[in-house]
């Protein structure tokens, strides 16, 4: 009975995204709704060594903190992943979860926006785009001037996991307008925290012209390490979540949602399309 409960609750969420294309969806992000693509990233996996002892973890979670590894179950079993055998899911999911992303928001903007023609790529350096494409040139005099390399660096020359560009726009450049960059974390570390930051303060700083909407997709289960990218200044517009909150954490999800830089993956491309 608990397994049928859990397949509809799915399937419900499959049929929002739907709506959604069509403009009929929820486009205030609530909490709830998991990514379309979730159930084919999302699940268990072995491990030798956690800290509950479990033979199998979730391949989202980190081994080492039992928060973590309890509230990634409880978002499994809201996916209605079997429990006791490891799932059919990617080895190393940060490439798929790019790849998924992409194909989504390829699917679904042109439906949401269809008068725009909407270039959805991976791994495009932002000096192919309008508002970056003065960076080439600078390139090049960092190149021959070593003196200048050391000074300025290099870290200018971003490649986004995946970006949405507008064809069809007059620009001066006659390079498309970045319209989003996306950073696809299949979790959150400091690190990563950081080079997030980074990046998008560069963007920031280096635009000449409109600012690209610049936000994270991740499937980090614990709210404070979600908390620590989507607080802040404003380096990053949002953190999009592919998964749905399970109730072990509804009141830590409304405390990172509430500054309504947390959001549910299922209103990016509604987000993306009418801005």
């Amino acid at each position: 009975m608990k397994a049928a409960v859990m397949s509809c609750r799915i399937q419900v969420s499959r049929t929002v995204c739907v709506a959604g294309i069509a403009g009929l969806g929820p486009a205030s992000g609530a909490v709830g709704v998991a990514a379309v693509f979730a159930p084919a990233l999302l699940g268990w996996k072995l491990s030798g060594k956690n800290k509950l002892g479990w033979p199998l973890v979730p391949n989202f979670t980190d081994v080492d903190n039992a928060e973590s590894m309890r509230i990634g179950a409880g978002i499994l079993d809201e996916l209605a992943v079997v429990r006791g055998a490891v799932s059919d899911v990617p080895k190393d999911p940060g490439g798929p979860l790019e790849r998924a992303v992409r194909d989504h928001l390829a699917d679904a903007l042109p439906r949401l926006h269809p008068d725009r023609q909407w270039v959805v790529a991976r791994g495009t350096i932002i000096t192919q785009f309008d508002q970056f494409e003065h960076l080439s040139q600078l390139d090049q005099l960092v190149r021959a001037n070593p003196g200048l390399r050391i000074s300025i660096g290099t870290d200018y020359l971003i490649k986004p996991d995946v970006t949405v560009a507008l064809g069809k726009v007059e620009t001066a450049s006659g390079r498309p307008p970045l319209h989003a960059a996306i950073s696809c974390k299949w979790t959150i570390r400091s690190d990563r925290v950081q080079n997030i930051r980074h990046e998008c303060l560069q963007m920031i700083r280096h635009r000449r012209g409109r600012q690209p909407h610049l936000v994270t997709v991740t499937a980090e289960p614990l709210p404070s390490r979600l908390a620590s990218i989507a607080r802040g200044t404003g380096e990053v517009d949002a953190v999009y979540h592919v998964a749905n909150a399970n109730p072990d954490q509804k009141e830590a999800w409304r405390e990172v949602v509430g500054q309504r830089r947390l959001l549910s993956y299922e209103s990016l491309a509604g987000t993306l399309a009418s801005w």
